[in-house]
């Protein structure tokens, strides 16, 4: 294994300071992920109180209403700002996955929404937007940090993992990452 203390000890620094900076990469997406949904909560809640105030829809439609109007400003936020570093060659993918998690999160929203409307008969304008703006909005957006994260705007392996011409994804690139990974590991010493 390691022949000296300091060995082990750079070796342990050196893990420190990659966890380190892996926490300080998914603290600044979570900033400005949340910057992106701060705006497109302020858009939600207007649109969604414009419909139901002023132009006297019904709650659910309003809330849908503003909701596919937030997700739109979103995936603009997220998609040049965000994760502007993602891959960018597949966004016919891209955006398919966007809808499809954003959907689910309007789902989550509008059904805390209508629950708590017409299944528990809280009508009050600001019962509604406690169960929209509050409770749905939040487990909504729990749900689209982690799916977009994780399926729609994937981030590109690092420059120094990937071997020139290797694929970054799919299973080419995996076992390219992987072995590169491996190689690295073998080069150090021992």
């Amino acid at each position: 294994m390691w022949h000296t203390a300091e060995q082990r000890s750079q070796t342990i620094t050196m893990g420190a300071r990659r966890m380190g900076s892996r926490l300080q990469r998914l603290a600044g997406e979570a900033a400005k992920f949340g910057t992106v949904g701060a705006f497109g909560f302020l858009v939600n809640f207007v649109v969604f109180n414009l419909c139901v105030q002023v132009f006297g829809l019904a709650v659910v439609r309003s809330g849908v209403i503003a909701t596919v109007i937030a997700i739109g400003t979103n995936y603009v936020g997220n998609r040049h700002w965000t994760y502007r570093r993602a891959d960018k060659n597949r966004r016919s993918r891209e955006l398919t996955l966007f809808l499809l998690f954003s959907g689910m999160g309007l789902l989550l929203e509008n059904g805390v929404l209508a629950l708590s409307h017409y299944g528990f008969g809280f009508t009050s304008t600001l019962a509604d937007n406690v169960a929209k703006n509050i409770v749905g909005l939040g487990l909504g957006t729990v749900f689209r940090f982690w799916s977009y994260r994780t399926w729609v705007f994937r981030a590109l392996p690092l420059p120094d993992t990937v071997p020139a011409g290797a694929e970054p994804f799919g299973a080419a690139g995996a076992t390219a990452v992987v072995g590169a990974r491996s190689r690295n590991r073998a080069d150090r010493p021992q």
